[in-house]
């Protein structure tokens, strides 16, 4: 029976096979892509290739590229621990993807930039246009450090794999398809690790479903665990997860995501028409929310087979990032092939998302940092931008080493974005939203958010939740046999701290109240704060008196309700307006041409009187 006794099996051969031929089929997209381009060697067609691909691998890719191994292994132990309320982020992810439709994308891709940033020295000027890009690279870079090191850790310490190989072989396979194939290589390696990412939870969910007796005792279990606890409506900001938090907080986070972020706009701007791009927007949100769906049912059976033995409690592991592979380890086990199957789901989505941060990084320093300084041709930028993509290959992988003192790493994530993204988000809606809008006020506005986000992001590092706020749910180690305890070396002997037992650091009340705000609450925060100063430097600094070209904020034709409104106008002016003219010819027939009604005019000097 499964999570009785502790664990004696690792990788075997076949295991090995399926994580290598992963790796192999990535390179080998990166190999076909730098031959069919090789005679194509501009920048434009590296990053943004050459404006021609298609709606379906660009919405595959879009969905991929922040679908980490952060969704494939915290998720399920995020609904394990605390429920699986996160399954609101369905509406974030709906919210997120209407609003870049109708709002971001239409200016940017109406552009045709490469860097999103490059909008904000259209809009306001060059010191904003840095500030954004330099802001996005220290983002980027921290982000990709945990979405490297992380599963590498959870993995290497639950199957045996090597940590450091498992880090440097993914980061060099990443970069090198990413600097010899450009954007068309990342695209289409998304699209083939999307695929293996959903094999790897589909595997590990059916044979849960067969172990448990069907889906309906797994369901069962979970809400006699007291893991659907998805109604949740308290509208106190301090509570970790609630239905606001999830949908508010969420919206934000992943409209600063789909809706600013390079990697993101960088897709569907190579997309050959609006249409297409938008139509890769929608289509994506059907893969967000199979992946969510299937991460949040993941972490369901993970409670149901291990709901009278917790294997972090009786430190069988000692990160709760370890219990989904673990769980592989122990039910897929005796099925040579598929433990290999889903530690390649999790390191594809540490790939697809690093080799979108390493192409987006090489795309902002190119177009941001070197192009505006330089006279460079085509081709040298071409080799500028591979080299930058090796460039930065390397350094995040060196940025990985950072990412073991961040803590639990979806918290940690999110809390990077929130923190950055947000203060972004405010700077690039008061330039496309609001007209008056001046450099004076984007600088003030950004410089703000960011200065109120990271006040917040870091005290609550201080003022961590208390355990009400966040409800971790009971686990238990009743049913346990730790008769092998000795029998391996990697494991912890010792009970880890259980989640109510958290120490918090307690000042003034007031202090601590605003300090222990939500984690995904950053955003918002940043966000308001950017638009409130922005709004108000620019109206104290002339900005009503601001010409700004229409091309650059959101125009009325750039909506789709405005066409919807355009087209049920024409209809029902079309359908009740009565034709005479058309009338008559039905009943008469077509009047003679000899015989037209016209009256002639004739210039007045020319009639005698």
């Amino acid at each position: 029976m499964p999570g009785y006794a502790l664990l004696s099996g690792s990788f075997v051969t076949a295991d090995y096979l399926v994580f290598a031929l992963m790796l192999l089929v990535s390179a080998a997209v990166g190999v076909y892509y730098a031959w069919t381009d090789r005679d194509q060697r501009s920048s434009g067609n590296f990053l943004i290739g050459g404006r021609r691909m298609t709606a379906l691998p660009v919405s595959l890719s879009l969905t991929a590229s922040f679908m980490s191994a952060i969704t494939v292994l915290s998720n399920p132990a995020e609904v394990y621990r605390y429920g699986a309320s996160i399954g609101f982020y369905i509406i974030a992810f709906a919210m997120a993807v209407l609003v870049t439709s109708e709002v971001f994308m239409p200016v940017f891709y109406r552009l045709t930039i490469t860097s999103t940033y490059e909008y904000l020295e259209l809009r306001f000027n060059r010191a904003t246009r840095l500030m954004g890009t330099l802001l996005f690279i220290v983002q980027t870079i921290l982000y990709t450090g945990i979405v490297i090191y992380a599963p590498a850790l959870a993995l290497n310490q639950v199957t045996g794999m090597d940590l450091w190989g498992a880090v440097i072989s993914t980061g060099v396979v990443c970069t090198f398809y990413c600097t010899m194939g450009g954007l068309k290589a990342v695209v289409w390696t998304d699209v083939f690790q999307l695929g293996v990412m959903l094999g790897g939870f589909l595997s590990v969910i059916i044979r849960s479903v067969v172990l448990q007796g069907g889906v309906f005792p797994i369901i069962s279990d979970t809400q006699q665990g007291g893991r659907l606890n998805i109604w949740d409506f308290d509208i106190n900001p301090l509570r970790r997860h609630t239905f606001w938090t999830i949908t508010i907080g969420g919206t934000f986070i992943w409209v600063s995501i789909y809706g600013i972020n390079q990697a993101q706009v960088q897709r569907y701007n190579s997309c050959k028409s609006l249409i297409h791009a938008k139509l890769s927007l929608y289509t994506n949100l059907l893969g967000l929310w199979s992946i969510l769906l299937c991460s949040v049912f993941a972490g369901m059976c993970l409670y149901s087979v291990y709901k009278k033995c917790d294997p972090w409690t009786a430190g069988l592991v000692s990160a709760p990032d370890q219990l989904m592979p673990y769980l592989v380890m122990d039910i897929l086990g005796d099925y040579p092939g598929l433990p290999g199957l889903f530690v390649a789901a999790a390191y594809s989505g540490s790939l697809s998302t690093v080799s979108s941060s390493i192409n987006a990084l090489a795309a902002v320093t190119v177009e941001d940092l070197i192009k505006p300084c330089t006279n460079m041709s085509e081709k040298h930028l071409s080799w500028t931008s591979k080299g930058l993509s090796l460039l930065y290959g390397a350094l995040c992988i060196g940025m990985a080493a950072l990412a073991s003192l961040m803590g639990g790493i979806l918290q940690a994530a999110v809390s990077i974005f929130g923190v950055t993204g947000g203060p972004l988000l405010g700077l690039f809606t008061l330039g496309i939203l609001c007209p008056f809008a001046n450099s004076k006020g984007a600088v003030s506005g950004l410089l703000s958010g960011l200065v109120v986000s990271l006040w917040v992001g870091i005290t609550a590092q201080i003022y961590p939740p208390s355990p009400e706020m966040s409800r971790p749910l009971s686990l238990t180690t009743e049913g346990c046999n730790l008769t092998t305890v000795d029998s391996l070396n990697w494991t912890s002997t010792t009970l880890p701290p259980q989640p109510s037992s958290i120490t918090t650091v307690h000042g003034p009340l007031l202090a601590e109240s605003w300090y222990s705000l939500s984690y995904l609450y950053f955003s918002p925060i940043g966000t308001v704060i950017s638009i409130s100063v922005g709004l108000m430097v620019s109206l104290c600094t002339g900005g009503c008196r601001l010409g700004v070209e229409s091309r650059l904020t959101l125009m009325k034709e750039d909506t789709t309700v405005y066409h919807l409104f355009r087209f049920f106008k024409d209809r029902v002016i079309r359908t009740g307006k009565l034709d005479l003219t058309k009338d008559r010819e039905n009943n008469f027939g077509n009047t003679n041409p000899d015989f037209y009604d016209v009256e002639l005019e004739f210039a007045k000097s020319n009639i005698p009187t």
